[in-house]
């Protein structure tokens, strides 16, 4: 990985404040979501992240500043074991008094729990930098360290909800994977997908990425709780003689029978027409006049007013 402080575009002495502030700017700027025309979204968005998990772990920045650890968070060995120049260094330190390579490795290695191979007491644990140590009979490595789990949100309709069904979801490494809703899936319910988060820094298994499920708002139905409500359309003379009328559910359109002089101040109940089966789907009748008036239909009215007035509220 590139220099994080690079990558985020901050000083190294930036807050922790700053660092957060630059991150969101940054990984708002390059989210794959915003920018689905662009091939290298992806790999920007991921290596922002990177740089940002890094950074704002105060052990790793630390040892990365000290320069004990690359950008990748693998230890820095180099300086000790490559060329003979590293060597003279080693043992002119030594010569004077000072501390030699083999010291100052054995030091720094100490912070994690082991000495190099060959070091200490016989019996004591060994350290491999690209094995990994022994402690208590149980091996230490760096595929170990797993990435950090990502939350995902998935917005999901009703109708895919309603039916468990498969639904493509985009995670944070890039693919894009087809999920399959847990039966009788709740909004706010998380799914967890094993691998699928954000990359380990030091090239262990990946994190898992915990996918929050919410339910999109649907351009026919309103929920409450499992139950759905709707409104339906009707004519006048529907109301009034009854008719056979068309009703949408999740499970598709469904029969109503309007009974003649059907009252619109109440819904109609359909038992188990609700979310899941779980729930009932209720039906607000409107009554809708013709476009631009009818005389017939104000004649008619008028002689109701007249001579069979009725009424409907208390004032």
């Amino acid at each position: 990985m590139r220099d994080p402080y690079t990558v985020l575009g901050v000083p190294r002495s930036v807050s922790e404040k700053d660092l957060k502030s630059a991150y969101r700017k940054l990984a708002k700027a390059h989210h794959p979501d915003q920018n689905q025309d662009d091939p290298k979204a992806h790999a920007r968005f991921s290596e922002i992240s990177s740089a940002y998990d890094f950074l704002s772990d105060p052990e790793k920045r630390g040892q990365y500043d000290r320069g004990e650890i690359d950008a990748d968070g693998q230890p820095k060995f180099a300086s000790f074991a490559r060329g003979s120049g590293g060597a003279r260094r080693g043992a002119a330190s030594a010569q004077a008094g000072g501390f030699s390579a083999e010291d100052i490795l054995k030091e720094f290695m100490s912070g994690f729990g082991g000495q190099p191979r060959g070091a200490g007491r016989a019996g004591s644990q060994s350290w491999d930098p690209f094995m990994g140590t022994s402690v208590g009979g149980e091996t230490f490595r760096s595929s170990n360290l797993r990435g950090e789990d990502a939350n995902v949100t998935a917005a999901v309709s009703l109708e895919d909800a309603h039916k468990a069904a498969s639904v493509p979801l985009r995670m944070p490494n890039g693919k894009v994977l087809n999920v399959k809703l847990p039966e009788k899936v709740e909004e706010g319910q998380q799914i967890r997908l094993k691998g699928q988060g954000l990359a380990s820094p030091l090239s262990g298994e990946p994190g898992d990425a915990l996918v929050t499920v919410k339910f999109e708002k649907h351009r026919q139905f309103r929920r409450d709780g499992n139950d759905l409500r709707t409104d339906l359309p009707i004519t006048l003379y529907e109301a009034v003689l009854g008719a056979k009328v068309r009703v949408p559910t999740l499970d598709g359109p469904v029969e109503l029978n309007l009974p003649p002089g059907v009252n619109t101040a109440k819904a109609l109940r359909l038992k188990g027409k609700g979310l899941h089966g779980d729930g009932d789907l209720y039906v607000n009748i409107k009554i809708v006049l013709p476009e631009g008036g009818d005389p017939d239909l104000e004649s008619l009215m008028r002689f109701w007013r007249d001579q069979k007035p009725y009424k409907v509220r208390d004032n």
